[in-house]
């Protein structure tokens, strides 16, 4: 993508963080319902033209949209939408590929609460190596008279029970719906996806009552401090933490009362 188009999909991805951070968002249902929209705008030329047209306000395209997909999907699908269209894009297929990137993020994400993202590069890179040495496997999961049924149940005997259901997931979407793209850059361009969701540290943080500001702050320091890198916090109130604290980041796991941990961050800042 270039110029207005990358700038829109960078708002974009902000967009879907901001969204997934609160952690009642369904990040699975939401990468459906995407993939849903995603469908529709590849295959209406026209709409996505109207939804991209420079000439219409951003608002009259949010409207557009809003009326088009309520009823169709949740709210916060409609409110991603929406937004992305009030965005300037290059050309009109940029949208739908930022769409189809906002719903692979939303499958990664909901990898990543689980703490299975690394899993899931690990298990896409391999698939592609598995796919790269066998033609016969190429071949059938890229026909094109083969049914889409036909290759979800390949790939689900091949990957069902064994990858996590996010690489099952991102796997099969790829290959039921490739939208011109070869396998092996797709699969290539999800491993890329992964990498690049895996360097953005996210630490799950409990606490009895909402945090201000200040203590957001003070904690995405000490935080920062503690692990040697920038931790973005996803928060949630949990009125059983009985005004202690929880953090966890991937497999890690932090307890104890906020004071306590932000005094010995401090502690190990000034040594």
């Amino acid at each position: 993508m270039n110029g207005a188009s990358r700038e829109a999909l960078a708002a974009a991805r902000e967009s879907l963080n901001s969204l997934t951070d609160n952690t009642s968002v369904d990040a699975v249902k939401l990468a459906d319902e995407l993939a849903a929209v995603t469908a529709l705008l590849d295959r209406e030329v026209s709409l996505r033209r109207v939804l991209t047209d420079p000439a219409q306000s951003g608002e009259a395209k949010a409207e557009l949209a809003g009326r088009l997909l309520a009823g169709q999907v949740g709210g916060e699908t409609v409110d991603l939408v929406s937004g992305m269209v009030r965005s300037r894009w290059s050309r009109s297929r940029d949208l739908v590929d930022a769409i189809e990137e906002l719903t692979d993020g939303a499958d990664l994400i909901a990898a990543e609460r689980v703490g299975s993202l690394e899993d899931v590069e690990d298990e896409i890179f391999r698939f592609g190596r598995t796919v790269s040495s066998s033609p016969e496997l190429r071949a059938a999961l890229t026909s094109r008279t083969a049914k889409a049924s036909a290759k979800t149940e390949l790939l689900h005997s091949l990957l069902g029970g064994k990858a996590k259901p996010a690489s099952e997931r991102l796997v099969t979407r790829l290959v039921t719906q490739p939208r011109g793209r070869s396998l092996e850059n797709g699969l290539e361009h999800l491993s890329k996806l992964a990498a690049e969701r895996r360097d953005r540290s996210v630490a799950v943080v409990t606490s009895a009552v909402p945090l201000s500001d200040r203590q957001r702050d003070r904690l995405g320091a000490a935080l920062a401090s503690l692990f040697g890198r920038q931790v973005h916090l996803n928060l949630d109130v949990d009125p059983e933490v009985l005004g202690g604290i929880t953090v966890r980041i991937g497999d890690e796991e932090i307890n104890g009362s906020l004071a306590d941990r932000l005094d010995e961050a401090q502690r190990r800042m000034a040594g």
